[in-house]
């Protein structure tokens, strides 16, 4: 499984969506499922599926698929392959 499969299951199975839902729209502010507990649980399936520990600052600015593919790879996730 590609980095980039294993990120949207981790996002499928907790949002509990389809992968046609994963794309720019989805984030905190246009899924209603988005919740303090649903981001925690996001984080950190996240963290161990990937091997890392999020900063703070990154935990507190993850708010949608896109924009946290960018903070992984940051992480030195690959999300091209």
């Amino acid at each position: 499984m590609t980095n980039k499969e294993q990120y949207k299951c981790i996002f499928k199975r907790v949002f509990d969506v389809d992968e046609k839902d994963l794309d720019e729209n989805f984030n905190f502010k246009n899924i209603e499922k988005w919740d303090s507990i649903t981001h925690l649980t996001l984080i950190s399936e996240l963290e161990d599926a990937f091997s890392v520990m999020f900063e703070t600052e990154d935990i507190l600015h993850f708010g949608g698929f896109v924009n946290g593919m960018s903070i992984l790879t940051g992480y030195g996730v690959d999300f091209d392959n």
